[in-house]
Formats: C-alpha cells, structure tokens, sequence
C-alpha cells in the first residue's frame, strides 16, 4: 500500500476516509472502460467481475456460534464488504440458506443492506447450495462461469458446492475470511482438499482489489472507502496523510 498512496488526489484520499462514502457519479460501462484501458486489455489470470458470480452461503446467525476459526465479529464485517464489492461492481450476487427456521438461524441481517441487489434462493433441504435445482439455475441464468464463494461453514456449505461447481466446468474461487468454521483444522483441511481440485483460495481483499484494478476509474472513491471498512488500519494512514498533506498546503 505504500508504494502508491503518497500518489493519490487529496479528494480521493477524504472520500477513502469517509468509509461509507456514497458512490460518485459515472456508469459502471464507463468504469470498466477505464479499467480496461489501464490495465491493456482484459483481466487475464486475475479476476473479471464481467464474468463473476457472488454467492455467500448460510451466513447464518446460529451457524456463526459454532465459528472458532475466526471472530465473528470479522467474519461479519468481512462478508458485509465482499457483499458490497459485488454491488459496486455490479456483480450477481445470490444468498441462501441452510434451514433457517432451525437451530441455523436467519441469514445475517447486515447482508440486505449491504447487497440490495441480492437474490435470496431458499432451498429445500440441501445441504449443498448447489444440489438446489433453483440455485443452480440461477447461477447458470447468468451466463457467467467465474463463482466467487464464501460461507458457513468453510468445510461444507462453501467446500460441498465449489467442488460441484469445479466439477461442472466453473472457475472457483473460495473467500476464506468471509467464511467459517468449527476449527482452524477443519478451514485448513477444506483450503487443502480445495486446492488439490484446482479451487483458488482467496481473502475478501483479494477480490476488492481484482476487482478494482485501477484508480484511474470514476468510482475509485467508493472503492477506496471500502478499503477504509475492511481495513481500520489502513483508515489511520489515509488519515495521517490527509492531516500531513493539509499541513504541507498551509506552509506554501
């Protein structure tokens, strides 16, 4: 992060540090456009959000109880930005749940204001998000073949529907910070049988900033404020650069 901060606007800087700054005006087109430009041309190895699909699955509030290998209080706030992410990037994003009448509980409550544009697929027992034929379909309705994701726990409701989709020709990538487990070894057991099947184990920064790639974007401010959510530490250094750049204005 250092190596370019010193290079960002004042302005942009302020909106960073705003952290739920309203997005600024300019179409996603023209967003996408800029990145493309920046960039020289299509994603490549790294990922496209043209071609993604979010699925956060049973983030659910009795399910976060049995949660050791992260703190809830993370994991919540984690899964809230990478929610956000795919609505600034104007990603489909599909919600479900294992059960939510049961000793599972309800669906988070932070996710529907996070992602407005979610679909929520109820299932019908599955335990596998994607043995649901509505779920599946959904995702196949998109056209996309990039799935971004997250859950809990880690070895079942995330590990269970991205070998599946691995298996039916989808590029899968798992956001582990956004997700949970039992323990450290069940989440270190799923990331490794994961791996082996050619699945890419992710953080929820990995995925703000591929899909971001550039500044040079009309809505770099409202990627910058995310920034400042998930990272409260990398708030502090956008604030101490303000103040020092407010100061090196005064003595001019």
């Amino acid at each position: 992060m250092k190596t370019w901060l010193p290079l960002l606007p004042l302005s942009l800087v302020a909106a960073t540090l705003a952290g739920n700054a309203a997005f600024p005006s300019g179409s996603a087109a023209s967003a996408e456009l800029a990145c493309s430009r920046a960039t020289g041309g299509p994603p490549g190895p790294l990922l496209d959000p043209a071609d993604a699909v979010i699925c956060l699955l049973d983030h659910q509030t009795g399910l976060f109880q049995t949660v050791k290998d992260i703190a809830v209080r993370d994991l919540r706030a984690n899964t809230v930005v990478l929610a956000k992410v795919g609505e600034l990037a104007k990603v489909p994003i599909f919600t479900t749940a294992s059960e939510p009448a049961g000793t599972n509980g309800p669906l988070m409550s932070e996710l529907a204001q996070a992602a407005p544009s979610a679909k929520y697929i109820p299932r019908k027992g599955e335990i596998s998000a994607w043995d649901n034929e509505d779920f599946k379909k959904a995702v196949q309705a998109t056209g996309r073949k990039t799935l971004v994701i997250a859950g809990v726990w880690t070895s079942v409701c995330v590990q269970f529907p991205a070998l599946q989709a691995k298996a039916d020709g989808y590029k899968v990538y798992a956001v582990i910070d956004s997700s949970g487990d039992m323990s450290q070894a069940a989440t270190d057991m799923s990331v490794a049988r994961m791996t082996a099947a050619g699945i890419v184990p992710v953080t929820t920064n990995t995925v703000l900033c591929e899909f971001q790639r550039t500044w040079a974007r009309p809505d770099a401010a409202a990627y910058g404020a995310l920034y400042s959510e998930l990272v409260p530490n990398y708030h502090a250094v956008a604030e101490s650069y303000t103040r020092a750049q407010e100061a090196a204005m005064q003595k001019k």
